[in-house]
């Protein structure tokens, strides 16, 4: 098996938006809801992201499922969990989640560049993805992610702590939002093309597709704006088309 890099890159050639499929876990039929999105949008997006708060209502038979349709059409399957806790709690954490199909997982790096470290390179011997946390989208990211810390005797943004962190220890990628293109730039100059930017906040939260692209993101990860949009097989092809530098 390829590498997940490898994986979600190829099934991006046509479009490099990720559909979060983030619903509220009192949506009814989340399932077939779910495999309904995968079939009518799988040739406008190249991978699905679960959230965390609906891998806790769906169960191992209906994930599984899903996970299946998806890599039936050519999908990677992210689980976005943003795990953050000691290193054999994240080794059995990302097992399971390895069980259940899953292709990459969306992790913390507040755990430490060691456990990161221990993270990647288990991941990576099954071939299965590992994507850090950089920035978010929401506007309160900056108080946490821009806060300034000493570092070996310097001042460093956190971010840009968290960026380093995910070069050297070899992440399939990082999340940065949309919502401040300054930073994706910078980060883009930072990796040289080494850690893919993974970038949510695309349209309801202000960010612009087609921008964050050209400045660098490799990958949009959009939920509400397609999933309440009149029209989501629409939406999401306009999406595709925007995300193709």
């Amino acid at each position: 098996m390829a590498k997940f890099s490898d994986r979600i890159n190829s099934a991006a050639k046509e479009s490099s938006v990720i559909l979060a499929n983030d619903y509220n876990n009192k949506t009814p039929k989340l399932e077939e809801k779910t495999i309904r999105n995968i079939k009518t949008l799988h040739d406008s997006i190249c991978a699905i992201k679960i959230n965390f708060h609906l891998l806790l209502h769906l169960g191992k038979k209906e994930i599984s499922k899903i996970n299946k349709t998806a890599h039936d059409y050519g999908l990677q399957c992210i689980a976005d969990i943003k795990l953050n806790d000691i290193g054999n709690t994240n080794i059995i954490t990302t097992q399971n989640l390895w069980e259940l199909n899953f292709d990459a997982v969306i992790v913390n790096p507040i755990m430490g560049p060691k456990s990161l470290k221990n993270l990647v390179e288990n991941s990576h011997k099954q071939n299965k993805g590992i994507i850090s946390l950089c920035h978010m989208s929401a506007p309160e990211a900056r108080i946490s992610y821009e806060l300034d810390i000493i570092q070996k005797n310097k001042k460093i943004s956190l971010y840009k702590l968290f960026l380093e962190w995910a070069i050297k220890n070899k992440t399939d990628g990082i999340i940065v939002g949309a919502t401040f293109p300054k930073i994706i730039e910078f980060c883009k100059e930072k990796t040289k093309n080494k850690v893919d930017i993974y970038s949510p906040g695309v349209g309801i939260q202000g960010g612009n597709a087609s921008k964050a692209r050209k400045l660098g993101s490799n990958f949009l990860i959009v939920g509400r704006t397609i999933l309440n949009s009149k029209n989501p097989k629409k939406t999401a092809k306009q999406l595709a088309l925007d995300s193709i530098l």
